[in-house]
């Protein structure tokens, strides 16, 4: 439900505050764990080669007046992206406009409403579909007690070993895609929480004690497991439908990690996890493939802010990840 003019007055305004409860832009790491990659086309193809054909050892001797020997490399066209469009509005009417007591500001806080929006949307669709079972080649699920094939000790447990298990998933990682070692670790906030007060990490670490209590930074857990980037995903969503007395917030991939080859610099035959294709082609779209539009709406007496994206996330390589599941 948009405010009413008697929400947006108060009767002695503050004019230097006004309280919002926008989330920060790294509490998501969708664009970063699958790396934005513009494209001409709402739907097309993309190629991916034979990893099997780019690892094998074909070198021969040649002998004098003889042909070397010959090789080649298979491409085939992988399931097509689709950038489907998806949209969002809200509007402002006239007297909640005409209404409005400074500092607060409708147009900008329509923007970023719409944009919140749409980050918490692209999160939960990187979350939904490929942190997940049966997503990537690679996947194991934390037990309370007694690993068996496919599982490991909840890093929630003292007596886990969460530095093999990721070392184990890495090794496993760079063998099956061809010799891509995984550079990012991505984890929700939840597991970031028992990650860094765990006593393998922090015994292997020893960094900063203060009155007795060890604390670790995730750069240097970083460091400690040679990855690149540990990414944490710290968004929230509200479950409640709109309406409920009271909202039901919950955190986006709770109790979930994954292991990931990420490329430093997205590219057309560049191997990855994943992408997120954007359509730079649909018009006024911006960089990370939304567009926010603004028009009257004069049957409803309103000014109208409307915000569309054009992307599809896709996992391009199943061999380049490795996914832990309910691992807290």
């Amino acid at each position: 439900m948009n405010p009413t003019s008697g929400d947006v007055h108060v009767n002695r305004p503050l004019t230097n505050m006004s309280v919002a409860n926008w989330q920060s832009d790294d509490n998501f790491v969708a664009d970063r764990v699958f790396p934005i990659l513009p494209v001409e086309h709402k739907s097309d193809v993309y190629y991916i080669f034979n990893r099997g054909d780019l690892a094998r050892d074909e070198m021969k001797i040649r002998a004098p007046r003889s042909e070397s020997a010959g090789s080649g490399y298979r491409v085939q066209a992988d399931d097509p992206y689709l950038c489907r469009v998806r949209a969002l509005h809200t509007d402002i009417d006239d007297e909640t406009r005409g209404n409005t007591d400074s500092p607060l500001n409708n147009d900008r806080a329509a923007v970023n409403f719409l944009n919140q929006k749409a980050r918490i949307n692209r999160e939960n669709r990187f979350i939904t579909s490929y942190m997940a079972l049966t997503v990537w080649s690679g996947e194991v699920t934390g037990v309370a007690a007694a690993p068996g094939a496919g599982q490991v000790l909840k890093w929630s447990d003292p007596n886990s070993t969460p530095i093999q298990d990721i070392r184990t998933a890495k090794t496993a990682v760079h063998v099956q895609s061809g010799g891509f070692m995984p550079n990012t670790l991505v984890i929700a906030q939840d597991v970031e929480d028992q990650l860094v007060d765990h006593p393998d990490i922090v015994d292997r670490v020893k960094y900063g004690t203060q009155d007795g209590v060890s604390t670790v930074d995730l750069s240097e857990l970083a460091a400690l497991l040679k990855l690149d980037r540990i990414m944490t995903m710290r968004g929230v969503v509200n479950a409640a439908k709109e309406g409920a007395a009271d909202p039901s917030m919950a955190l986006l991939g709770s109790g979930k990690a994954l292991l990931a080859y990420v490329p430093p610099n997205p590219a057309i035959e560049t191997p990855a996890a994943g992408y997120t294709f954007v359509w730079r082609n649909y018009p006024g779209s911006g960089a990370q493939g939304q567009r926010i539009k603004t028009f009257r709406v004069d049957t409803k007496n309103s000014d109208r802010y409307e915000i569309e994206t054009a992307d599809d996330q896709k996992r391009v390589s199943a061999d380049c990840g490795h996914y832990f599941h309910d691992i807290i």
